[in-house]
């Protein structure tokens, strides 16, 4: 079960102290930032910690898409907020946040040492690769939660060509998402919770 969103603003701090950490670790040994950030927060608070199911996580990637803002950024804090309400938010976006503030002010200091190192190079060529495996698996399991019958199937294939032949701004794909999902998959929830009372 996921946890509820603590309605008062008491400060748990050993909760508190876990939000920070959980997102520092996803900030610090996550590469390539935004989308490569997905596997490791859906292992962290779905698998591990329980704070959501895999179904509310898939929500809010996609709210996080939607939101201005880096996804990860923009997940932390939902997470945050989640779980331990306003502090919970702010406690997880500071996590998240702290590894790439360090990181980055390192690289810009000594960038020009260490950017055309040949070791370097070959570290991120080879990171590259498995981010994209890490990527899928997420994808795979969040899919295995959403995509369970043929109109939730077919609403996933229509968005997949429009966003990879039309190379439009996610918004409006999601966007078109969800008025997809007005239409027809309420009709059909509707129809489910009428049957189950009958």
């Amino acid at each position: 079960m996921s946890r509820k969103a603590h309605s008062n603003t008491n400060w748990n701090w050993r909760l508190l102290w876990d939000l920070f950490l959980t997102f520092l670790r996803i900030g610090a040994f996550t590469i390539g930032g935004g989308y490569a950030m997905l596997p490791l927060i859906q292992k962290e608070t779905v698998e591990k910690k329980k704070w959501v199911g895999e179904e509310e996580f898939a929500e809010i990637i996609g709210l996080s898409q939607t939101a201005p803002g880096a996804i990860a950024i923009n997940s932390s804090i939902y997470l945050g907020y989640r779980v331990a309400a306003v502090p919970g938010a702010i406690f997880a976006v500071s996590g998240m946040v702290v590894p790439s503030l360090v990181i980055i002010l390192t690289i810009a200091v000594f960038f020009d040492q260490f950017s055309t190192a040949p070791a370097v190079k070959a570290i991120f060529n080879g990171v590259r690769p498995a981010v994209m495996g890490l990527i899928l698996a997420a994808l795979f399991k969040i899919g295995k939660s959403v995509l369970k019958n043929r109109t939730s199937i077919i609403i996933f294939a229509v968005m997949l060509l429009i966003g990879t032949f039309l190379d439009l701004h996610p918004v409006p794909i999601i966007l078109m998402a969800a008025l997809a999902g007005i239409i027809f998959l309420n009709n059909k929830n509707n129809k489910d919770k009428e049957a189950k009372k009958a």
